[in-house]
């Protein structure tokens, strides 16, 4: 029996959901629904639960993010369902055309179990979070809002970063309260630009 590296199975992996990812766009466009995705059909390690975001992006620019940050379906379900809703039902941006198809880049991120993180303050928070490695949420009440690791790239202080989360959340900017809720995760994120 041939020997499979860990780094070979990481990579048909990683190429597997951003090719299902794109398939589920074209699907949508030429369709106008949701590809049809049967996990019995892949790899044991794609058909266990797992919570996933899927980002568009055109020459650097957000096109449409969507994802979810618990597990409940299969991860192959997972990343068709946010695929499609990334770039058909972000209610930021207009629904993906075919003319942009070939302009589109898309990212998968797939995550880790969230950690509650005890903090005192907005300053404890930033003392104990990873830049560049920690996705983030934020939760006050009913609102909660969550950044991608990948955001560290647009706002890489942590204040700025923070600020903008609680934005996100429905907060305002300066708003700390000790009912606030802060969990960090971490992601296995990947682009077909093979980052």
């Amino acid at each position: 029996m041939a020997h499979t590296s860990s780094t070979e199975l990481d990579r048909e992996y990683r190429e597997t959901l951003l090719r299902l990812a794109r398939d589920v766009i074209f699907h949508g466009l030429r369709e106008g629904d949701r590809l049809t995705v049967d996990p019995a059909q892949y790899d044991e390690s794609l058909k266990k639960e797992g919570a996933s975001f899927v980002t568009l992006t055109e020459q650097g620019d957000l096109r449409g993010c969507i994802g979810t940050l618990q597990p409940y379906q299969p991860l192959v379900a997972d990343v068709a369902e946010h695929a499609y809703a990334a770039a058909f039902r972000d209610p930021r941006f207009p629904p993906v055309s075919e003319d942009e198809l070939d302009m589109i880049e898309i990212s998968v991120s797939v995550l880790g179990e969230p950690e509650e993180i005890v903090v005192s303050d907005e300053e404890d928070l930033c003392r104990q979070l990873v830049p560049g490695v920690d996705g983030v949420i934020l939760e006050y009440g009913s609102l909660r809002g969550t950044f991608l690791p990948s955001v560290w790239e647009t706002l890489p202080d942590c204040a700025t970063f923070v600020r903008h989360l609680k934005q996100k959340a429905g907060l305002a900017p300066d708003f700390w309260a000790d009912g606030i809720r802060a969990y960090r995760y971490r992601t296995e994120s990947f682009s077909e630009t093979g980052n």
